[in-house]
């Protein structure tokens, strides 16, 4: 897997101060992408062991919330092989963080059996995210008041209370 690029104090994606990490490639190819160029599976640098080092440490001081995964897309299938087990790090060595991730895919997509981004990863990889915000980016439904997304079909789900009721829990700040 690649990378773009690592933000290390960003407020815009997730509550607090997170650390974000954007992956490369997509499939989606959303129109008006704001980071086109992370179609590119390729784009940037190879996400390694020292990457994965530098993230962990820069999740260290108590005043980052969290991990927030954006791309490209992380739910294509090879960038969900490569982050499961870094996920699991992030979990074990910093379990007082919250994971976020965006993508373009909905959670029924991630969900279906046999569709693509669906793989044997892929339950593995949204238990250990705590709020998934999903959907493509749509311009039509493009609304700048929105918080944490980027259009208004997109939706903030709160994965842990989704997991316990059964049902899509969107995610409440309160």
């Amino acid at each position: 897997m690649y990378y773009g690029e690592i933000k290390n104090c960003d407020i815009a994606n997730g509550i607090g101060v997170r650390v974000t990490l954007f992956v490369s490639g997509c499939t989606n190819h959303c129109e008006h992408c704001f980071q086109p160029e992370t179609w590119d599976f390729h784009y940037g640098q190879p996400f390694t062991e020292e990457t994965e080092e530098t993230v962990l440490r820069l999740l260290e001081p108590a005043y980052i919330n969290g991990l927030t995964l954006l791309g490209g897309e992380p739910f294509e299938p090879e960038n969900q092989r490569a982050l499961l087990p870094f996920l699991r790090r992030v979990r074990a060595e910093r379990p007082e963080k919250t994971i976020w991730a965006y993508s373009g895919f909905t959670l029924e997509e991630l969900r279906q059996e046999g569709g693509h981004p669906r793989c044997e990863v892929t339950d593995d990889v949204l238990n250990l995210v705590d709020v998934l915000v999903d959907g493509r980016f749509v311009e039509a439904k493009k609304d700048i008041s929105l918080r944490f997304r980027g259009s208004s079909n997109q939706r903030i789900i709160d994965l842990k209370k989704t997991r316990a009721a059964g049902e899509v829990i969107l995610w409440d700040e309160a």
